[in-house]
């Protein structure tokens, strides 16, 4: 039942919060929308126009509750609870014998919904054996799709990756980063790095960050000492890297935004979670004042691709994968700030695909993650016969209350882990029903080339 907040008290409690999560209370004494038409049409066989998969990177249920609890409350709704078909899916790897690794990586899980096959951690979109395996992404653009991979990370990091190229190691990013990758390095005769494989299978829109890599020197071929981003632009890509530049671009060719050198700058700021007794008074998260001017959003690049994408007089539509990278990155980093505002921002691109297949119920939206993490919420007061091991950030929610965030998979001061457990897949549209019950990664590779009508493993 939703709760119920006094006018003078809410009023108050606005005050107290930031001024993001302030307008997002607003959304706490709303019911939850009546998602039965839209489960009626999720239930209907494909062909879907279209494919627009959200991955939230390392963005496990306990990162949800976090980000909703603090965003919209404990009774709100992000736009990604909305999808009115949810199902959970298995994510573990496989080592090179094909024996169950547990706890995966981001580069093997992408692989299993980009290529429906297992591997091992590390690998993008080959089988443990060094197969390379072609990838939703590949098969939609040969069957006539337009295709966009759209990332708050670098093009080449794994997630991305994993859709547009195949190396034997997520390290081989660029041309100067191919010492784990003999075999697909351009001077031994390989289809070369990870950006360099973007490009040659002519992605129509590329936009993230990763611009040191795509500044690095071809080794061989015609463009041999020259940067990738100028093989880029000889095979008919625009490049672009600020906000204004992205508002420029028009449909009809291809386009390359690369608007960091590295990853895209966090949404929100705020203390790192420390050992108890830090942290035990609540505090507000806070928008990026360092953020670069003029670097977009990551529902800024969304809204764009898919307006770049969609043909209308086109016969087919288009695959569009978008990554909220920085979820996992800030998760690892134990920062409670930065990690919710990632999932803030991915959510709001959640509602720019949404509000798309609103005006277009022929596109599958699908939303997920590709693993879990290690944020937790626990008891509050911390106190010195009952604390966390780990590290801690206590915050004060949209609704005024206390919540306490608790990193503890290792040490604090070191890099947190990854997390084995099941993660939520959510969609609507066509083929839809496909993700209820519990599924495995490689399972979404199959629903997606269903839906699109192209040729499965």
């Amino acid at each position: 039942m939703p709760i119920s907040i006094p006018r003078r008290r809410l009023t108050v409690m606005l005050a107290a919060v930031p001024l993001a999560a302030a307008a997002a209370l607003l959304l706490v004494n709303r019911p939850a929308p009546h998602n039965g038409d839209a489960a009626r049409e999720a239930v209907l066989d494909g062909p879907a126009r279209s494919v627009i998969l959200l991955v939230g990177d390392g963005m496990g249920d306990s990162e949800i509750t976090i980000a909703r609890n603090y965003a919209v409350g404990a009774a709100g709704r992000l736009a990604m609870d909305s999808l009115p078909l949810t199902g959970s899916y298995t994510t573990y790897a496989v080592d090179r014998d094909g024996r169950p690794v547990y706890v995966t990586d981001s580069a093997a899980s992408a692989t299993g919904w980009a290529t429906g096959h297992k591997t091992y951690n590390g690998a993008i979109s080959v089988t443990p054996d060094g197969r390379a395996q072609p990838t939703i992404l590949e098969l939609a653009a040969r069957a006539g799709y337009r295709t966009g991979n759209v990332t708050t990370a670098e093009l080449t990091d794994a997630t991305p990756a994993a859709i547009g190229a195949h190396v034997a190691d997520r390290s081989c990013q660029g041309p100067a980063d191919m010492a784990a990758c003999p075999g697909q390095d351009r001077t031994r005769g390989g289809a070369g790095s990870i950006a360099e494989q973007l490009i040659a299978n002519r992605v129509d829109v590329l936009l993230g960050g990763g611009g040191q890599r795509f500044n690095q020197l071809v080794q061989a071929g015609p463009f041999a000492g020259r940067p990738v981003s100028e093989e880029a632009t000889a095979a008919g890509y625009t490049l672009v890297t600020d906000a204004a530049g992205l508002a420029g671009a028009r449909s009809g060719g291809k386009l390359l935004g690369l608007f960091a050198t590295g990853n895209l700058d966090l949404a929100w700021t705020g203390p790192r979670a420390a050992p108890y007794p830090a942290n035990t008074s609540p505090v507000a998260c806070t928008p990026n004042a360092s953020r670069a001017a003029g670097q977009p959003q990551l529902s800024d690049l969304t809204a764009k691709a898919i307006a770049l994408l969609d043909a209308p007089s086109a016969k087919k539509g288009f695959f569009l994968q978008v990554e909220g990278a920085s979820i996992d990155k800030q998760d690892h980093a134990a920062n409670p700030c930065g990690q919710i505002g990632e999932t803030v921002e991915f959510d709001r691109a959640v509602k720019v695909a949404l509000d798309y297949a609103g005006r277009h119920p022929d596109t599958l939206v699908i939303v997920t993650a590709d693993h879990a993490h290690t944020s937790q919420i626990v008891e509050y007061p911390q106190t010195d016969d009952h604390h966390s091991p780990g590290a801690i950030l206590t915050l004060r929610t949209a609704e005024g209350a206390p919540m306490v965030v608790s990193y503890a998979t290792t040490l604090p001061g070191q890099s947190q882990d990854h997390t084995g457990t099941q993660v939520r897949v959510a969609a609507q549209g066509p083929d839809a029903f496909r993700v209820l019950g519990v599924t495995d990664q490689t399972d979404l590779f199959d629903t997606m080339a269903a839906a699109l009508g192209v040729t499965p493993r």
